[in-house]
């Protein structure tokens, strides 16, 4: 049983770094890259490169692809004669540390500041069931600080 606790917690804690480090160390066109396979869910060299900005050059983004595998951020299956790419790290995964990563270099390390860019951006327009949820969740964070 130990065995299996320390197995788990030991990839857990990989895949917990893995998600941490993931934004940080990537170029712009490698996070440019992973945001179109996390977006997309798996993606050939061609599916990316349609979706990059600019005029990327093919075998630029197949070494790209390659060099993040590597890296291990993406994995690849063969389908054909083509690759297929996927993350390696779940999406739930690094959602957090990529908003930890937004917030501290955006905003100060403020939630209030994102959330006041949000709901006093002119383009972003909020439901009132949209602000009643976020009314419920600063209320419960209100609830939870007071214990």
């Amino acid at each position: 049983m130990l065995f299996l606790y320390c197995y788990f917690y030991s990839s857990w804690c990989i895949r917990f770094r893995m998600a941490h480090s993931l934004h940080t160390k990537l170029s712009r066109r490698e996070r440019q890259i992973m945001d179109i396979l996390y977006r997309r869910g798996r993606a050939s060299a061609n599916d990316v490169m349609a979706e990059l900005t600019g005029d990327p050059n093919y075998s630029t983004v197949r070494t790209q692809l390659r060099v993040l595998e590597e890296k291990g951020h993406v994995h690849h299956e063969t389908e054909g004669t083509r690759f297929v790419y996927t993350p390696t790290v779940p999406r739930h995964a690094v959602r957090q540390p990529a908003l930890k990563h937004l917030v501290e270099t955006f905003f100060g390390g403020s939630p209030e500041k994102v959330l006041a860019a949000l709901i006093g951006n002119e383009g972003t327009r909020l439901s009132e069931e949209e602000l009643d949820r976020l009314a419920q969740l600063i209320e419960k964070a209100r609830k939870a600080g007071r214990k």
